[in-house]
């Protein structure tokens, strides 16, 4: 793609190639000619195999399991490699953004790890960032270059109105996700409700209480992820308990770490619908997951980004 004079390249590490090529598919581009290996000491070693001097690169790759530190390396020594090779513009495409739960102390001597990985790929050479729903809004302002901050909520709020759910009511499965549930709810012209529950530990929760009505109603839990799946299925067992009919949940990152496979296949949730920022090797294990693509919006978006066209309007 040209646009008076300028070039534009995309890039995939080995984090989600398959959405880098369709995200590619989207704008009409072949995907970049890069190697991303390991030598045998486990060094990541990078081969950008065609010219980028003076291009618009973009690199597309999410910091997620089930190599998290290995992605964000590769991510980082190709945006040096392309730095050091004389890119005009270099874009970091993170759809999952790795470490944003690390996004403040929460107790004395934790690091503020969101913070360090925003420092790293500017340091890096990254002249932008594109990513889709951050855990925390204000990483955003952790870094000094311009992020564009995309959401999920209106492709899974796209997926669910085609389905005309009757007597329907939107979950926010913790206090934290009000917001993100109000704003769907709105999406789906449906009522709220919240469960109050609180943490004992990391990667444990107990359920509480739950904040309106949804006896004999279907519910729709939204997350912005979904990691052990912990608090979602807790959340399903609680809303089956008070009568509720048909638990949908849905969520952007599906990151699905540790028990979340079974603890999701024995949780009562007739349908998971998740979108396709980190890749599931194990799609195949649960028959009630529904994967929908963010290639259309990362694509438009990047089109957007190249033609120096506003891409706030993206962000509704």
């Amino acid at each position: 793609m040209h646009t008076k004079g300028k070039k534009i390249k995309i890039f995939s590490g080995n984090s989600n190639p398959e959405l880098a090529r369709n995200i590619c598919a989207e704008i009409g581009l072949p995907l970049g000619d890069a190697e991303v290996t390991s030598f045998s000491d486990g060094e990541i070693a990078v081969n950008i195999n065609e010219t980028v001097r003076g291009v618009d690169v973009f690199v597309i790759q999410s910091t997620s399991i089930p190599n998290v530190n290995n992605y964000l390396m590769e991510l980082l020594i190709m945006i040096d490699a392309c730095k050091r090779a004389s890119a005009g513009r270099i874009t970091a495409v993170i759809p999952y953004y790795g470490y944003a739960r690390q996004d403040r102390k929460a107790k004395a001597r934790d690091p503020i790890s969101a913070k360090l990985v925003a420092n790293l790929l500017t340091a890096a050479g990254a002249d932008r960032v594109l990513t889709m729903d951050l855990h925390a809004a204000q990483i955003q302002g952790y870094f000094d270059i311009p992020v564009d901050h995309l959401v999920g909520g209106p492709i899974l709020a796209d997926y669910f109105a085609k389905k005309q759910i009757e007597d329907l009511v939107i979950v926010s499965p913790d206090l934290g996700s009000v917001a993100r549930s109000r704003r769907f709810a709105e999406m789906l012209d449906a009522p709220i409700a919240i469960i109050d529950k609180r943490r004992p530990k990391a990667n444990m929760s107990e359920i509480m209480n739950v904040i309106g009505d949804v006896a004999g109603k279907n519910v729709i839990l939204i997350d912005d992820m979904i990691d052990t799946a912990g608090t979602i299925v807790n959340a399903a067992k609680a809303l089956k308990g008070l009568g509720a009919k048909d638990v949908y949940a849905c969520c952007t990152h599906a990151v699905l770490s540790g028990p979340a496979i079974e603890r999701i296949k024995d949780s009562g949730i007739d349908e998971l619908v998740v979108l396709d920022t980190i890749y599931q090797k194990d799609r195949d294990k649960l028959d009630n997951l529904v994967q929908l693509s963010v290639a259309g919006l990362f694509a438009e978006s990047i089109r957007r980004i190249f033609n120096n066209d506003s891409v706030s309007k993206l962000f509704d």
